[in-house]
């Protein structure tokens, strides 16, 4: 898919097209882990899962409305790793979670952020990206859409010689918008790896995890259509049956393990995650922070919240929350 293509779509969604998503008033993100600590490493789930409980707690008891709706989800990470049978993890998954208190009302695939319903959720959202130029830019930097990297501002000028032994003096980056000290932040949306494929050469390309986090805010929030349609709809999934497939891509990108649960998608998020993810999710925040979204959307999303006497920020980012827990 070109570029050209992925922009087209943006003209999809207008105000009379867009359809809604039941929405909770609350989205908890209950911990993340790799996939090598969820194939083997049954104890360390079960030390995090102990942690965050009363956090967990804590958020559900933050919704102040008469019948609040709250609702858990959990990211698999199986786009970098997915040689494990879905099965046994899911099932692990739920029943430490079970153990511990903290109950699992969804599960979402990674690789799901990547491609869901066969939509190309990244390409889109790539799309979407706004850099902002650097004040007196001469376009030696490519833009994030040829580059795949994202900055906050302005890198500090590579240093050399000029001439005859004369050094140019070093500048330290600059961040826009700085408030008396910057905060510089680069970020590697993707990476593209040339391969031989039948003989000829194809680029495929790697997607970051911050970039793909970022796409599970997005849904998490209800913020992605598709020609106006929902995208990664939730698909309720029982466990221990044997017809759950033996691969992780023939699962849906969203798996609902509670019948009851609340919406997935939420007025509001709150990711509550070992320390070691909050680099990820400040890049995350600043990837967010430079998407075009559907206005169409994010105008539905404030009125619905509007009518239940709530004040929904515009900005998707107003709209995260985080918690950050002792641990690995």
């Amino acid at each position: 898919m070109t570029a050209l293509e992925v922009v087209a779509y943006t003209e999809a969604s207008n105000q009379d097209s867009v359809r809604g998503v039941p929405l909770s008033h609350l989205s908890i993100e209950v911990g993340h882990f790799y996939m090598e600590d969820l194939a083997r490493d049954e104890e360390r789930i079960r030390r995090q899962f102990q942690r965050l409980a009363p956090w967990a707690t804590a958020a559900k008891k933050s919704v102040t409305a008469d019948r609040p709706r709250v609702s858990t989800c959990f990211l698999v990470d199986d786009y970098f790793f997915n040689s494990t049978n879905p099965n046994e993890i899911l099932q692990k998954l739920v029943a430490i979670g079970d153990e511990c208190g903290v109950s699992i009302d969804y599960i979402a695939r990674e690789a799901g952020c990547c491609m869901a319903d066969g939509v190309p959720l990244a390409e889109l959202v790539a799309a979407r990206l706004l850099p902002e130029p650097a004040p007196g830019t001469n376009g030696s930097r490519p833009p994030p859409h040829q580059s795949g990297w994202l900055c906050n501002g302005e890198r500090s000028p590579e240093t050399g010689t000029d001439q005859a032994m004369h050094t140019q003096r070093w500048e330290p980056p600059q961040e826009f918008g700085k408030r008396n000290h910057s905060i510089f932040l680069d970020i590697e949306l993707w990476k593209d790896v040339e391969e031989r494929v039948g003989g000829e050469t194809v680029i495929q390309r790697t997607w970051s995890c911050p970039f793909l986090a970022s796409i599970w805010h997005l849904l998490r929030l209800g913020m992605l259509r598709h020609f106006g349609e929902p995208i990664a709809h939730p698909h309720q999934l029982t466990l221990g049956i044997d017809d759950i497939p033996e691969t992780w891509n023939e699962l849906p990108a969203v798996m609902q393990m509670n019948p009851r649960a609340a919406p997935f998608c939420a007025y509001r998020s709150v990711s509550i995650l070992p320390q070691r993810y909050l680099p990820i999710e400040n890049a995350i925040k600043l990837i967010l922070s430079h998407l075009s979204l559907d206005e169409p959307v994010i105008g539905q999303v404030v009125e619905r919240g509007a009518s239940e006497g709530l004040e929904i920020p515009r900005k998707v980012i107003d709209r995260i929350s985080h918690v950050f827990i002792e641990g690995t």
